[in-house]
């Protein structure tokens, strides 16, 4: 039932059509608040009001504006993207809706381009296995990070037909190896939904 409901969903795409991929997903694409347990994964971050949070691979936002809220006005969240197009729609979102601790950044696919040393915790979710050199790309991520500052990857696993025939997905211990070799050392692997890994690095 859950892969007629996403072929239909698809199908539906196809013909009609939707700006992007990472949009729809914002727009509960496939069930998203059904699955994606998002107020125990905002919890399990820890965020404290007034850190500075990064959403790698914002997309249309379903993260950013819900880690707003957590960071609280004194807070910032980067909302990083490489797609021209879900930078646009970001920014329409930040004006329309008054998000004033929230900074829309086009990233580069070798550099997300964040303040060094200011960011508190990067987060990312079903965006890891797009990143090329990823032990490299997240060494780079360390001088963006305040000491002490963490990695929380939220990556798609291999249990659903979709991620596993199309291979959008990164198996949690290739994950835990690349982020070790790039200087991380693993804090937490949490089972909070059914069809991602859930980790969460400490910059050594």
């Amino acid at each position: 039932m859950k892969n007629l409901r996403t072929f239909s969903l698809l199908a539906v795409l196809f013909f009609v059509g939707c700006g992007s991929w990472k949009r729809c997903a914002y727009e509960d694409f496939g069930g998203r608040d059904d699955w994606q347990n998002t107020e125990q994964v905002i919890a399990a971050l820890e965020i404290r009001p007034g850190d500075r949070v990064a959403d790698l691979g914002a997309g249309g936002g379903y993260f950013t504006f819900r880690l707003a809220d957590a960071v609280g006005p004194k807070g910032m969240v980067y909302a990083v993207d490489v797609d021209d197009d879900m930078i646009e729609y970001l920014n329409e979102r930040v004006a329309e809706e008054g998000h004033a601790n929230v900074r829309v950044v086009r990233g580069e696919f070798a550099d997300p381009l964040l303040p060094d040393g200011q960011i508190d915790l990067l987060f990312t979710s079903n965006t890891y296995h797009h990143i090329e050199d990823r032990v490299a790309y997240f060494k780079g991520v360390r001088r963006d990070l305040r000491p002490g500052g963490r990695v929380a990857v939220l990556e798609l696993n291999d249990r659903e037909w979709f991620p596993r025939t199309f291979g959008h997905y990164t198996a949690e211990d290739v994950i835990v190896q690349e982020m070790t070799e790039a200087g991380y050392q693993l804090d937490k692997s949490l089972d909070l939904t059914e069809r991602q890994s859930f980790t969460i690095f400490v910059s050594e």
